[in-house]
């Protein structure tokens, strides 16, 4: 069997890791990797293949820094020739990425089959563009691999067939569960003196809906100014949050708790997991990750396709307002979380996967 897989961001490297670790143990199973090259900073992309033990990518697109549609059909139009010089059995895509968009399209037009891992996820916000690439992607592919039973309920509701279905768990707790003893500690910058042992705060902030609107991203900084009086807070800064905060003249720097640091690698981001005592972010994938290592988490959006995670109030849904967000922070502080619910499969989520995937090619 020959499979193309394809990923772009820091996300779907992660779980593109666990995954492939099974790949190749299997035997008549050749793995291709497609890198489109959504990412491109070196600690956004580069490093990942290091330090995850994932093998260079067979195929780097280079496109990235265009809109969303650009970008999309950029990838699209050199995904299919990639297709048609390599005639893979099957495309696996990740996530909600224009390149998990991008990939599915490509295929099933060639009538590849897909396989799309983390699917049924649903913000039910379609003014997010991961949000409509989640919904064209499950209704492309013929292999829908959820993480949950939620996840698995919403294709359910949207006339999906059950035999294209699969609830297997989640990839990336897979990941979190063998890289962990590989953490490492990063290192700061002489103009961050906070000390890793001590308490801190772990934020992150890069979706366009709040780095892209001035009131919000002031809105969610003075909240962060705030609560940096009480608990330092440390950023690994997307690049595009950098150029916002730049572009709208904000000087982070005057706030005295408030660090802001280049992007870490994955095994440095869970050190600083393992280490911090919350996490605030608009990342989906950081709210999970936050779960893995047993710390409470306040989502910077307005709803979140981890609905588990707030029904078990391990997650506080703050929006974007100062207020709210201040309040989030005072309510996670006198709650009392038990994690010890199994939410996300018990880390076999990508042999679970790899079954599926031999029972289709078997066909």
């Amino acid at each position: 069997m020959k499979i193309l897989t394809i990923i772009g961001a820091r996300p779907q490297f992660i779980k593109a890791a666990a995954l492939s670790r099974v790949l190749c143990a299997q035997e008549n199973t050749t793995e291709i990797i497609l890198h489109t090259g959504q990412h491109f900073d070196a600690n956004m992309s580069k490093v990942f293949f290091a330090e995850l033990e994932i093998p260079e990518p067979d195929y780097n697109l280079e496109v990235a820094g265009l809109s969303h549609g650009a970008m999309t059909g950029r990838m699209l139009e050199k995904i299919e020739h990639v297709l048609f010089d390599e005639k893979p059995d099957l495309v696996l895509v990740y996530g909600d990425t224009n390149s998990t968009l991008a990939g599915a399209l490509a295929a099933v037009k060639l009538h590849v089959p897909v396989a799309h891992i983390e699917a049924g996820l649903r913000s039910f916000n379609r003014r997010m563009p991961e949000e409509i690439n989640r919904i064209l992607t499950d209704h492309a592919s013929d292999l829908l691999f959820c993480p949950t039973r939620t996840a698995v309920d919403n294709l359910r509701s949207e006339g999906i067939p059950e035999k294209r279905i699969h609830l297997v768990g989640d990839v990336m707790q897979d990941a979190a569960l063998f890289y962990a003893q590989k953490a490492r500690k990063p290192p700061l910058p002489e103009y961050c003196p906070l000390t890793l042992e001590s308490p801190f705060i772990l934020a992150t902030l890069h979706r366009a809906e709040n780095t892209d609107d001035p009131m919000r991203l002031k809105e969610i900084f003075n909240a962060l100014a705030e609560i940096s009086r009480l608990v330092p807070i440390l950023i690994p800064a997307h690049p595009r949050t950098r150029k916002k905060i730049a572009e709208m003249g904000m000087d982070i720097s005057a706030v005295s708790n408030l660090f802001l640091i280049d992007p870490v690698g994955y095994l440095e981001m869970i050190y600083l997991l393992r280490n911090c005592t919350l996490v605030m972010t608009d990342s989906g994938g950081l709210q999970k990750e936050a779960y893995f290592f047993n710390k409470p988490c306040i989502t910077l959006r307005d709803e979140t396709e981890w609905v588990e995670l707030v029904e078990h109030g391990c997650n506080l849904l703050a929006g974007y307002n100062r207020d709210s967000i201040l309040k989030a922070f005072a309510a996670m502080h006198q709650r009392t979380i038990n994690f010890s619910s199994n939410l996300y499969g018990a880390g076999k989520a990508s042999q679970t996967i790899m079954k599926h995937l031999l029972a289709e090619s078997a066909r």
